[in-house]
């Protein structure tokens, strides 16, 4: 699906209420999204934070999007997660406690940004694939330059270069408050205005996790309505 930002995006900042109109969309921060919330069933996490925003500041700029798009990977019996190899050097972030940045290299080219869920010791995350972006628009557009508008955070390898998120972040606690990436709660977004699909990229894993349907999207309609 294109969420087609060009058609919608657009915001008013109003320095009163700290709040940023997407149309139909008032984005107001309600608090940071404490390690509690990440305790919570891996499938749960991934639905449940759509509509927050995820925030980074990179040399003192602040830049955040609304999260749109999520996958879940639920521990080594998931044939679609890392962890179905066990813990490994790569894979020991996943292992451990929730709240946690799962920063990993792909192809030899893409950084993909996840965050860890679950109890201690029991591998699972959730990965961030999509954003519509809210703040530090210069700062993105230079990151994502000669891309347009709408191609610029509408892929987990492209959120992560727009927002500078590589390796160096991987572990990081995304519960700490006043550090470098976080998630404010947000906007709750209605399951009518979320859909459910198979995960992207996993073609030689077998079924079930195939096809499982633990990729969550957030409908263009909603923002449009």
């Amino acid at each position: 699906m294109n969420y087609g930002y060009g058609r919608f995006y657009a915001l008013v900042i109003t320095p009163e209420s700290q709040s940023i109109l997407l149309y139909n969309i008032f984005v107001i921060s309600e608090g940071l999204h404490e390690r509690e919330f990440f305790y919570k069933d891996t499938l749960q996490v991934a639905r449940e934070i759509l509509g927050a925003r995820l925030v980074r500041v990179v040399d003192g700029e602040r830049l955040s999007g609304i999260i749109v798009e999520t996958e879940a990977y639920q521990g080594e019996q998931d044939l679609g997660c890392h962890a179905r190899a066990g813990k490994t050097p790569r894979t020991q972030v996943m292992y451990g406690p929730p709240g946690h940045a799962y920063v990993y290299f792909t192809y030899g080219v893409h950084w993909m940004l996840n965050f860890v869920t679950e109890r201690e010791d029991y591998p699972a995350a959730i990965l961030i694939r999509s954003l519509i972006p809210v703040e530090g628009l210069g700062y993105i557009a230079l990151q994502r330059e000669g891309r347009p508008r709408s191609d610029w955070t509408n892929g987990p390898a492209k959120l992560c270069q727009a927002f500078n998120i590589t390796g160096a972040e991987n572990g990081l606690d995304i519960c700490q408050p006043g550090g470098p990436i976080w998630v404010e709660r947000n906007q709750t977004i209605p399951d009518s205005s979320v859909t459910n699909s198979s995960r992207v990229g996993l073609n030689n894993v077998p079924e079930p996790w195939k096809s499982i349907p633990w990729r969550f999207r957030a409908c263009e309609e909603f923002f449009l309505d």
